[in-house]
């Protein structure tokens, strides 16, 4: 195990592991996160902080992770490339490595036009791969990017999203070995609510052996009601919901219980899957319902977390 991680040494041991994700606060106020943290602690093997997530100002991610180290549970810190340049990449893993953060997920961020402040300059300085590559360099090989030497290299464990959803779909799997190429040891996909498709994806991914070179973690994301469903369908880009999932929240006489058994359902089916090794649970603004997904889903208890992280914050 190289980086020390918790959910690297659950995929390693061939556990299915299971991720969450809490969404930090519009607030310097760091109350949220460590309620969510206490709340969830023990539902899942690491838990993701967004990064400015639909391009909204938040609470940073690194910041965020550390409350997380702080409550006992292990952080997945995001990563955009719409807010940094490389300089300001690299100095922020090395930051986040050195407060004991290890899990860092390389992606391209929700662009600005989705946000409150479309007047602001995105940057992709670099893409998602070349973020890969520049992290990798860094671990590996403790050079920055440009080659000079680094006294330290951080410890990370490398994270990329997938989308099996985005058309054209003959190139989604393409996307994913170049990421699986440039570093990713893990990857999360976009929420599943179309199986069949999902399952095409894995296929094409099992012929091309990236499900034995990357931890392929599955995405879902509980749904309250039809109209959530529907908003899901129509208003979010790279999303498939079958109608079959709208008219079965539409006509449940509890829409929010259903929503949860149809979670655990998908689930269920994921797990069956060959080549998926965990599954991630999304439950934006829902968090508090983590624990009862997991719990429903049979996937309690989950391993010790890790003793071995030691942060200038620890008492």
């Amino acid at each position: 195990m190289r980086s020390g991680s918790n959910l690297e040494k659950v995929l390693e041991d061939g556990r299915f592991a299971v991720t969450a994700e809490i969404g930090p606060p519009r607030s310097a106020d760091p109350e949220p996160i460590r309620k969510h943290a206490r709340d969830m602690k023990g539902s899942a093997d690491a838990f993701n902080l967004t990064d400015n997530q639909t391009a909204i100002v938040r609470l940073s991610s690194i910041a965020s992770g550390v409350v997380c180290l702080q409550e006992g549970i292990e952080p997945v810190i995001q990563m955009t490339c719409r807010d940094r340049n490389r300089i300001a990449m690299q100095s922020d893993v090395l930051g986040a490595s050195a407060l004991g953060i290890r899990n860092v997920l390389c992606i391209s961020g929700d662009h600005q036009v989705f946000g409150n402040q479309k007047e602001a300059k995105n940057v992709y300085d670099v893409d998602p791969v070349q973020q890969l590559m520049m992290f990798r360099k860094m671990r590996d090989e403790a050079q920055v990017w440009g080659g000079d030497k680094l006294e330290e290299a951080p410890k990370l464990f490398l994270g990329a999203a997938a989308n099996p959803f985005a058309d054209p779909f003959e190139y989604r799997v393409r996307r994913l070995s170049k990421k699986i190429n440039a570093g990713a040891d893990f990857v999360q996909t976009q929420a599943i609510y179309d199986m069949d498709r999902f399952e095409r994806w894995m296929a094409q991914a099992r012929e091309l052996g990236l499900h034995e070179k990357a931890h392929i973690i599955a995405g879902v994301m509980p749904l309250r009601s039809h109209k959530a469903a529907m908003y899901m369908k129509n208003k979010v880009s790279g999303m498939i919901v079958p109608d079959a999932v709208v008219d079965r929240l539409r006509t449940a006489a509890d829409p929010k219980a259903e929503g949860v058994k149809l979670c655990v359902e998908q689930i269920e089916h994921l797990m069956s899957i060959e080549g998926v090794h965990g599954v991630h649970i999304m439950a934006v603004a829902w968090e508090e319902i983590v624990p009862r997904i997991v719990r429903d889903a049979g996937l309690l208890p989950r391993p010790s977390v890790r003793e071995a992280i030691v942060h200038p914050y620890h008492s």
